[in-house]
Protein backbone atom coordinates (compact mmCIF):
# COMPACT_ATOMS: atom_id res chain seq x y z
CA UNK A 1 0.00 0.00 0.00
CA UNK A 2 2.78 2.43 0.20
CA UNK A 3 3.05 2.35 -3.76
CA UNK A 4 3.32 6.41 -4.84
CA UNK A 5 0.66 5.44 -7.88
CA UNK A 6 -1.84 4.09 -5.68
CA UNK A 7 -4.51 5.11 -7.84
CA UNK A 8 -4.93 4.52 -11.40
CA UNK A 9 -7.13 6.47 -14.00
CA UNK A 10 -8.04 3.15 -15.27
CA UNK A 11 -9.55 1.28 -12.54
CA UNK A 12 -13.24 1.56 -11.35
CA UNK A 13 -14.05 4.28 -8.98
CA UNK A 14 -15.37 1.45 -6.37
CA UNK A 15 -11.87 -0.18 -6.57
CA UNK A 16 -10.76 3.20 -5.44
CA UNK A 17 -12.45 3.32 -2.80
CA UNK A 18 -11.40 -0.20 -1.21
CA UNK A 19 -8.32 0.95 -1.65
CA UNK A 20 -8.56 3.97 0.10
CA UNK A 21 -10.31 2.03 2.96
CA UNK A 22 -7.98 -0.74 3.22
CA UNK A 23 -4.78 2.40 3.76
CA UNK A 24 -7.14 4.13 6.40
CA UNK A 25 -7.53 0.74 8.01
CA UNK A 26 -3.79 -0.08 7.58
CA UNK A 27 -3.21 3.19 9.65
CA UNK A 28 -6.08 2.31 12.39
CA UNK A 29 -3.80 -0.82 13.16
CA UNK A 30 -1.08 1.44 13.09
CA UNK A 31 -2.60 3.64 15.97
CA UNK A 32 -4.06 0.71 18.02
CA UNK A 33 -0.46 -1.15 18.09
CA UNK A 34 1.25 2.42 19.05
CA UNK A 35 -1.78 2.74 21.85
CA UNK A 36 -0.75 -0.81 23.35
CA UNK A 37 2.71 0.37 23.66
CA UNK A 38 1.51 3.17 25.67
CA UNK A 39 -0.63 1.17 27.64
CA UNK A 40 2.32 -0.78 28.69
CA UNK A 41 4.16 2.63 29.61
CA UNK A 42 1.26 4.29 31.84
CA UNK A 43 0.77 0.95 33.50
CA UNK A 44 4.32 1.19 34.58
CA UNK A 45 3.75 4.68 35.47
CA UNK A 46 0.70 3.66 37.84
CA UNK A 47 2.66 1.07 39.22
CA UNK A 48 5.61 3.14 39.96
CA UNK A 49 3.67 6.54 40.84
CA UNK A 50 0.21 6.15 41.47
CA UNK A 51 -0.67 2.87 42.93
CA UNK A 52 -4.04 3.61 41.81
CA UNK A 53 -5.81 -0.16 41.74
CA UNK A 54 -9.44 1.57 40.00
CA UNK A 55 -6.81 3.31 37.32
CA UNK A 56 -4.74 -0.44 36.87
CA UNK A 57 -7.87 -2.03 36.37
CA UNK A 58 -9.27 0.31 33.57
CA UNK A 59 -5.78 0.48 31.96
CA UNK A 60 -6.20 -2.95 31.83
CA UNK A 61 -9.61 -2.78 30.57
CA UNK A 62 -8.70 -0.39 27.84
CA UNK A 63 -6.12 -3.27 27.32
CA UNK A 64 -8.07 -6.09 26.58
CA UNK A 65 -10.41 -3.81 24.46
CA UNK A 66 -7.62 -2.84 22.39
CA UNK A 67 -6.51 -6.12 21.46
CA UNK A 68 -10.37 -7.27 21.19
CA UNK A 69 -10.71 -4.10 18.81
CA UNK A 70 -7.66 -5.48 16.67
CA UNK A 71 -8.91 -8.66 16.18
CA UNK A 72 -12.19 -7.42 14.64
CA UNK A 73 -10.61 -4.75 12.33
CA UNK A 74 -8.57 -7.81 11.41
CA UNK A 75 -10.98 -10.04 10.58
CA UNK A 76 -12.92 -7.21 8.92
CA UNK A 77 -9.27 -6.42 6.67
CA UNK A 78 -9.76 -10.32 5.50
CA UNK A 79 -13.24 -9.60 4.47
CA UNK A 80 -12.53 -6.13 2.45
CA UNK A 81 -11.33 -8.26 -0.40
CA UNK A 82 -14.83 -9.48 -0.99
CA UNK A 83 -15.82 -5.93 -1.89
CA UNK A 84 -13.56 -6.02 -4.86
CA UNK A 85 -16.39 -8.99 -6.22
CA UNK A 86 -19.25 -6.53 -6.10
CA UNK A 87 -21.22 -6.00 -8.88
CA UNK A 88 -24.31 -4.07 -7.64
CA UNK A 89 -24.94 -0.83 -5.69
CA UNK A 90 -26.48 -2.85 -2.90
CA UNK A 91 -23.20 -4.54 -2.61
CA UNK A 92 -21.39 -1.66 -2.48
CA UNK A 93 -23.61 -0.29 -0.07
CA UNK A 94 -23.12 -2.68 2.36
CA UNK A 95 -19.50 -2.96 2.30
CA UNK A 96 -19.54 0.94 2.54
CA UNK A 97 -21.70 0.54 5.47
CA UNK A 98 -19.51 -1.67 6.95
CA UNK A 99 -16.65 0.53 7.15
CA UNK A 100 -18.32 3.27 8.50
CA UNK A 101 -19.74 0.85 11.32
CA UNK A 102 -15.62 -0.21 11.69
CA UNK A 103 -14.90 3.28 11.83
CA UNK A 104 -16.47 4.12 14.34
CA UNK A 105 -15.31 1.12 16.86
CA UNK A 106 -12.44 2.49 15.79
CA UNK A 107 -13.02 5.90 16.81
CA UNK A 108 -15.05 5.82 19.71
CA UNK A 109 -12.38 3.30 21.04
CA UNK A 110 -9.39 6.21 20.16
CA UNK A 111 -11.67 8.50 22.21
CA UNK A 112 -12.28 6.13 25.15
CA UNK A 113 -8.11 5.76 25.32
CA UNK A 114 -7.67 9.26 25.22
CA UNK A 115 -9.90 9.83 27.93
CA UNK A 116 -8.20 7.23 30.21
CA UNK A 117 -4.67 8.62 29.28
CA UNK A 118 -5.18 11.86 29.95
CA UNK A 119 -6.65 10.88 33.72
CA UNK A 120 -3.63 8.95 33.88
CA UNK A 121 -1.69 11.72 33.20
CA UNK A 122 -3.71 14.53 35.29
CA UNK A 123 -3.38 11.65 37.70
CA UNK A 124 0.62 11.97 37.68
CA UNK A 125 0.25 15.92 37.79
CA UNK A 126 -1.52 15.68 40.94
CA UNK A 127 0.94 13.79 42.59
CA UNK A 128 4.08 15.49 41.09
Amino acid sequence: MNDPNLFYAHEPDSWISIKKDMAEVTNWFDDLDYINEEIDYLLDIEDRMLNNRRLYQQLHEIRRENIMKLGILRRYENNMQNAMECDTTACDAFYLSNHEKNRNLYTNHVKEYRLLKTKVLSKILLNA
